[in-house]
């Protein structure tokens, strides 16, 4: 296991520019939702601290997980995110196959034991002993239970690694669960998503790397930086879905002018993750961007409560339970009236006890009449 270099002179060694590092440094700032001067922060650390060494294990899982990082343009595979690691076992891309990856894994395992990371892609199936998924003759929950109970830290990436997934989805004949439910009690941060976004991958790793910790993690252990609003808050569609303009079927007038996909299905009031600041190809764009709803595939169980994809949300976010989606846009205007109209009576009856802000007593005559009248449009 070579880790004697850190991740900044493996990127001299390769060629990588002392300022393209630095934008690398920034990206992951950003994304993780720190002050600009954490750039330098995570600079000096991954200019210090050797790579560390990680493998990639793969479950029940259709690769997803795996094509997104090695798609991804920005971070680059081969340039940025495997600078920052030494991975030393990942059945999709390593040279090696049989017994000599299995023992390379073993040699991590042995050799590393509380210093190496983990990431987990895809459900693990727990009927039948775990039968339904098997390498090398061991049984996913077997390696599992072995490789992250003596990791540093593990990642589950991707919705099937997170709670099972697809795989899961009723009927679940294999017994399928996620990483933390088949192995419990280790430390493992989840980047649940269909598939995960490799920057919010990337932003784990150097979180790790700067500060020797996993990031802040919401209740479901979903770091806070890549999950913690709602797309809908994010969603440059927000506008038209206050002002009431929807798309009504696929190619419409509203579909060609950008506007909100909610009566199409979309999920984005009830899904939390940061596709619309982070985005996808280069972060030029996501799916609601290209013109398709959210599905919410970052939310708990999403292939069964998130279902059917193209059937509108029953209660729209921020509004009550009887509130139809035609009535969104004028409900939207009539609040903001209200709110108007008793902004401007909270200030009369203010003017009214205080008028000269000397906080009691009755108001002085010449005040009441100076005070101009407020009028509510």
């Amino acid at each position: 296991m070579v880790t004697e270099e850190s991740v900044l002179d493996t990127c001299r060694r390769r060629g990588i520019s002392r300022r393209r590092f630095m934008e690398f440094c920034g990206t992951m700032a950003a994304t993780l939702a720190l002050p600009k001067g954490y750039a330098q922060t995570i600079a000096n650390a991954l200019s210090q601290k050797r790579k560390p060494v990680m493998v990639w294990l793969e479950f029940q899982d259709c690769a997803g997980n795996t094509e997104s990082m090695l798609r991804s343009p920005h971070p680059t595979i081969e340039d940025i995110v495997l600078e920052t690691l030494s991975l030393e076992y990942h059945e999709t891309i390593m040279a090696g196959y049989g017994k000599h990856a299995e023992a390379a894994l073993k040699r991590v395992v042995d050799e590393g034991k509380g210093k190496y990371l983990v990431v987990v892609e895809g459900a693990i199936p727990t009927a039948d002993d775990g039968v339904y998924c098997t390498i090398g003759g061991r049984t996913a929950l077997d390696i599992a239970r072995e490789v992250c109970g003596g990791a540093a830290a593990t990642i589950a990436v991707g919705a099937c690694a997170w709670d099972g997934g697809l795989v899961r989805s009723n009927p679940n004949p294999t017994g399928a669960v996620g990483l933390h439910e088949a192995v419990p009690g280790i430390k493992v941060v989840n980047l649940p998503g269909c598939p995960q976004n490799s920057v919010n991958t990337a932003a784990v790793l150097v979180h790790f790397l700067t500060f020797n910790e996993l990031p802040a993690l919401d209740p479901e252990g979903r770091p806070l930086f890549a999950y913690g609003q709602l797309i809908h808050d994010q969603c440059e569609r927000r506008a038209h879905y206050d002002a009431g303009r929807y798309v009504q079927e696929w190619g419409d007038e509203g579909h060609r002018k950008g506007w909100c996909l909610f009566k199409m299905g979309c999920k984005g009031p009830e899904a939390n993750y940061n596709c619309p600041t982070v985005r996808w190809n280069d972060s030029t764009s996501w799916p609601v961007k290209s013109g398709h709803g959210c599905i919410a595939c970052a939310s708990s169980r999403f292939w069964d409560t998130k279902s059917p994809f193209y059937e509108r949300l029953p209660h729209p976010a921020g509004f009550g339970v009887d509130v139809t989606a035609s009535e969104i846009g004028w409900t939207v205007v009539s609040a903001v009236a209200v709110a108007t109209a008793a902004h401007a009576v909270g200030n009369v009856v203010r003017e009214h006890f205080h008028p000269n802000g000397d906080g009691d007593g009755p108001p002085h005559e010449e005040a009441k009449a100076e005070k101009p009248t407020t009028e509510v449009h």
